[in-house]
């Protein structure tokens, strides 16, 4: 991916990956190569602050997972969950209003984390108990008022080499790197 305003190095073998983005275009087009490689049965967890860019990056994961409903993306915090009728089918949960496990299930959250489609979950530490040990992990903080840092970490061997595919799309050869602001262990 050759995306001004990325940065990042490292090959993310080892399970994680930091890129600090410096626009929401490059928040988005981070996304949009993920969304690529997402398949049926995958979790996405997304942490971060209001206005750290996770709407942003889910835009990204839809518009490389299923451009077509990319219009229809927008937060789910008072619906709870968007759902997307692509082929495999991504369902985007924000758990933030959720009193715990018991309102993930009854929603069917469950169904989704162990089903056929893609899961992206916000606010995941609502429902911790329920998360399936494969998934990938995705921290947003701000470095500064215009630099997001998106930490990911991949569990299990199916998001380990998601992960290394991910890396291999992010460019480094255009900016000299300072590892203060990016790193891939």
């Amino acid at each position: 991916m050759n995306v001004q305003g990325q940065r990042t190095r490292g090959t993310g073998h080892g399970g994680e990956l930091i890129v600090d983005t410096e626009s929401p275009e490059a928040t988005m087009a981070l996304g949009t190569e993920l969304g690529k490689l997402l398949a049926a049965g995958d979790v996405v967890t997304l942490t971060g602050e209001l206005g750290g860019g996770k709407t942003c990056f889910v835009r990204g994961i839809v518009a490389g997972a299923a451009p077509q409903y990319l219009d229809l993306v927008a937060s789910p915090t008072f619906a709870i969950l968007n759902e997307y009728p692509a082929v495999p089918p991504i369902h985007h949960y924000d758990c933030y209003r959720l009193r715990g496990c018991d309102d993930a299930v009854e929603l069917g959250l469950e169904e989704h984390l162990h089903g056929n489609g893609i899961c992206l979950i916000e606010w995941p530490d609502r429902i911790l108990a329920l998360l399936p040990p494969t998934r990938l992990e995705l921290g947003f903080s701000y470095v500064d008022a215009t630099i997001r840092r998106i930490s990911l970490f991949a569990h299990g061997t199916r998001m380990q080499l998601l992960l290394a595919q991910l890396a291999t799309h992010c460019d480094t050869s255009k900016k000299p790197l300072s590892p203060l602001l990016c790193s891939a262990k």
